[in-house]
């Protein structure tokens, strides 16, 4: 749906982004803007800042920022329509039913076909289940001791060893093959036409959090490989934002969440009472699936594997988990490998036990690294305390620090004073500064580098909407189409008519593109920190970059008429008389900027 700009900016102007980013992520006043730990990438020092003047988000750290919705549509996977459907309801604004565009009409009915044949699908597994070609994955799910009720809850299925027999029921439906190949549920090829993806699988339909099917999980029956295989990525499936089970877990009236490795952890956890499992799907945790979790609960206990491969994945859960702004805590089912195991060797109630006696992540994490030093070495063992020092350094609160001290003190043997003096002198030197690492594949591109004119481009914008003196000052020889750089014109023309009007409003030039990367960009360019100390470096430096704008805009132009090559002549004369030092240009020194 396409609405009209006015409307957009109404919706957006009756909602503050410091509210709605508020109620998702903690954030503490700073000079003039907010800041807070990033939801969108793993940190302990805060470097996301909400800015309520501007209306609008960006992370110094990882780059990621925006208005408010974009910030919806990034946090809470939500699609632009779906976003301004819901800020209106907050701010009690009533939409038009009527305008949707072409392409937002194509992507809605795409989307519910999909879902349509998705939730076919998973009555047709279902049904196989209890047919003569189902009994081997009946006898599997009856194995692991599921009831008829555990069954029927979670949807479990059957995929059959026709290898066309979903194919040719939908087929039977009406549904088209492009269509069925966009649904991840079949495969095509020139030999054997269009196959079943799935076969001789019990199946594991996965649905959103709000229980509607999107894609499906299948454990082979018998030797075949891979033991799980999970649909692929598609319309409206990505793996990297959903968890398993969360559609029934949030209504848990348990205050936490147990996340767990796989399928059977979570219907194992919920047949036993345990109605607040869920898992991640066939991936290590995503900082999109932990502030998911983080919209139902404040807390999580990982349940995790036993063996190495376990601990290590909630060792690399749990720096995730607090970015997001939850707190966590690590369950042991030893000597069992597995929740489902432990259930079944234990019982529900020595279950609950374990969940009360869970170990505080922090505590897990130096629990783990003693490990690693031998503590019968004195050198090892001074290694080990200066680790355990480091780690208790990056606690920000002095409160908090301290009672962690104390509990790390007591438990390792480390006498109290000599830890904290060690503590104190991590503190004094300050710890070892975080990176950030960009995403692997899948997650955000890699950021454009800025160099040369571009750069002076996206200067050039920061100075005119910060500074309202700088249109003034450079209306007469500079416009949009100096800006030589595609998204850095694009921006200019969006911001010049605003600077004419009299005021820019940045929230809104972030919605020239629907490309959340290009937003994040955009974002970047009006919080830009423009590195001078005083007024008079503020005026070489807005002089320098209007200097490279003009001599940019030179070389890029086309000169093929009288007209343009008298403006040309007009610009290079304008240019040498900055190179001369007779013009120079005055910005309103504002002091330091807000960091």
């Amino acid at each position: 749906m396409r609405y009209s700009d006015d409307l957009i900016e109404e919706v957006r102007s009756r909602n503050d982004i410091v509210d709605i980013i508020g109620e998702n992520v903690r954030l503490t006043r700073a000079g003039n803007s907010y800041k807070g730990l990033c939801p969108f990438h793993n940190e302990r020092t805060p470097s996301f800042h909400v800015d309520r003047s501007k209306q609008m988000y960006y992370c110094f750290g990882c780059h990621a920022g925006g208005n408010i919705f974009t910030f919806l549509r990034e946090y809470n996977n939500m699609s632009f329509t779906e976003a301004m459907q819901y800020l209106a309801d907050r701010a009690g604004v009533t939409l038009p039913k009527e305008e949707y565009t072409a392409k937002d009409k194509e992507n809605a009915d795409r989307r519910s076909r999909l879902m349509e044949v998705n939730k076919r699908a998973a009555g047709y597994f279902h049904y196989l289940l209890r047919t003569e070609e189902g009994k081997n994955g009946l006898a599997y799910l009856k194995k692991r001791e599921l009831s008829d009720e555990t069954i029927k809850k979670f949807g479990l299925g059957f995929s059959g060893r026709s290898g066309n027999g979903l194919y040719r029921y939908l087929k039977s439906k009406g549904y088209d093959d492009e269509l069925l190949l966009a649904s991840g549920l079949f495969k095509f090829d020139e030999k054997r036409g269009a196959y079943d993806l799935f076969f001789n699988r019990v199946m594991f339909p996965i649905p959103d959090s709000r229980g509607r099917v999107i894609a499906f999980g299948g454990r082979v029956m018998g030797d075949g490989q891979p033991k799980y295989l999970n649909s692929p990525e598609t319309f409206i499936f990505n793996k990297r934002r959903n968890l398993f089970g969360l559609n029934l877990a949030r209504a848990s009236r348990r205050n936490y969440l147990i996340l767990c490795e796989g399928y059977m952890d979570v219907i194992s956890l919920h047949a036993a009472g345990f109605d607040c499992a869920v898992a991640s799907l066939g991936t290590a945790l995503t900082e999109q699936q932990a502030s998911l979790m983080r919209r139902f609960k404040e807390n999580v206990l990982l349940i995790y594997d036993s063996d190495n491969a376990g601990v290590n994945a909630a060792l690399r859960a749990i720096p995730i988990l607090s970015a997001a702004g939850i707190s966590s805590r690590v369950v042991n089912l030893s000597p069992c490998k597995d929740p489902d195991e432990f259930i079944k060797a234990r019982g529900a109630e020595e279950m609950e036990e374990r969940l009360k006696n869970s170990r505080d992540s922090f505590l897990f994490v130096i629990d783990q690294a003693e490990k690693d030093y031998d503590k019968g070495d004195p050198k090892e063992r001074t290694r080990f305390q200066h680790f355990a020092a480091e780690r208790l350094a990056t606690i920000a609160d002095d409160l908090e620090r301290n009672n962690y001290l104390e509990t790390v003190a007591r438990e390792k043997y480390i006498p109290l004073e000599a830890l904290r003096r060690l503590v104190n002198s991590k503190l004094a030197v300050g710890t070892p500064a975080e990176t950030y690492e960009p995403p692997k594949a899948g997650g955000k591109k890699a950021r454009k580098e800025d160099t040369g004119i571009r750069a002076s481009e996206k200067l050039m914008l920061s100075y005119l909407a910060a500074y309202p003196e700088a249109y003034g000052q450079t209306k007469g020889f500079i416009s949009p189409k100096d800006f030589t750089d595609p998204l850095m014109r694009q921006v200019a023309e969006g911001l010049y008519p605003q600077l004419e009007r009299g005021s820019p409003n940045e929230a809104a030039l972030v919605d020239l593109t629907e490309d959340t990367e290009l937003q994040s960009e955009i974002a970047g360019i009006f919080h830009a920190k423009i590195p001078v100390d005083n007024a008079a470096e503020l005026d070489r430096a807005f002089t320098d970059t209007v200097m490279k704008i003009l001599d940019g805009s030179i070389g890029s132009m086309d000169l093929t008429d009288q007209a343009s090559i008298q403006a040309m002549v007009k610009k290079k004369q304008l240019l040498d008389k900055f190179r001369s030092g007779g013009t120079t240009l005055h910005l309103i020194w504002k002091g330091e900027q807000d960091g």
